[in-house]
């Protein structure tokens, strides 16, 4: 059992040994109900292509678990437009897998330089993830590429004291350009939900909506600038640009919810977080169960 196990993250981690760790891009939001969005995707279908990595048309789920400090640094950076600023989040792109210890996750420094997102990350299993972010304890073992910037996260969760703040879930369906326009994405973002507790990734979902179902954030990213057809398309939609931070909206969203006043989440060590994933034994029931 151990030695599939092992076999088994080994695998799982050099599916990911492929990832892009490091990119610079402007990024645009736009804010679509969803009749708008498919007539838009009908346009974008003639120059994009649905993202390889997604199932069901460019179709995928994820999670982000976010971090931030006891004073926020991070959301009043953004609010008051700061033009240099950093967010530390963990990132799952669910498969309907059960997340264990072992299961690779990324860890993402995402950075506004003015006008200019970069996005720095790196690939972790998630019980070596929980430790450096919880514990602030340094991976014995990680791929050689990831040094700087596993190096840049320990100092910047020391520097602040960083803890997860808020976790927020969604639906993406993502085109990507083609050889004519290499760097292009366009996603559309939909049934967002955040938590503010319990903040476990491997947890069931649990959070609350952050839009009206009818709606959906779609976002233009690119490396340098965007395609004149892409600007046409905008136009002859007459789509608004838009200034929005999921993360921002989460903390607001909880902070206004009426049952009780939002209280900041307490500090967890990775091995308090753990203790409630799911126990090998009920892994093992559930697939036996599925297998039936």
């Amino acid at each position: 059992m151990l030695v599939e196990c092992t076999k088994g993250r080994e695998n799982d981690m050099n599916n990911l040994s492929h990832t892009i760790r490091k990119f610079n891009r402007f990024e645009l939001k736009y804010l679509l109900t969803l009749p708008q969005a498919e007539q838009f995707k009908a346009g974008l279908r003639r120059y994009l292509v649905p993202d390889e990595h997604g199932n069901n048309n460019g179709r995928y789920p994820l999670a982000s678990l976010y971090y931030d400090s006891p004073g926020l640094r991070c959301y009043w950076e953004k609010e008051n437009g700061v033009k240099f600023r950093r967010k530390l989040r963990l990132r799952r792109y669910e498969t309907g897998e059960v997340l264990t210890e072992e299961t690779p996750i990324f860890l993402e420094i995402k950075q506004r330089i003015d006008r200019v997102t970069q996005k720095r990350r790196a690939v972790l299993p998630y019980g070596e993830a929980l430790r450096l972010c919880q514990d602030r304890q340094l991976p014995a073992d990680y791929a050689p590429e990831d040094k700087k910037v596993i190096e840049e996260i320990f100092v910047f969760l020391w520097q602040y004291n960083l803890r997860p703040m808020s976790l927020i879930r969604y639906n993406r369906q993502a085109f990507m350009g083609t050889e004519y326009d290499i760097g292009l994405r366009v996603t559309f973002d939909t049934g967002l939900s955040f938590q503010t507790h319990p903040l476990h990734l491997h947890e069931r979902p649990s959070g609350l909506p952050m839009l009206a179902p009818n709606l959906t954030v779609m976002e233009i990213k690119v490396n340098e600038r965007i395609p004149s057809w892409l600007t046409e398309m905008i136009a002859a939609h007459n789509l608004q640009l838009i200034r929005v931070s999921k993360y921002c909206r989460s903390i607001e969203a909880a902070q206004a919810m009426p049952i009780a006043p939002w209280r900041q989440p307490l500090a967890e060590s990775a091995q308090d977080v753990l203790a409630s994933s799911f126990s090998l034994f009920s892994q093992l029931r559930q697939k036996i169960t599925v297998e039936k």
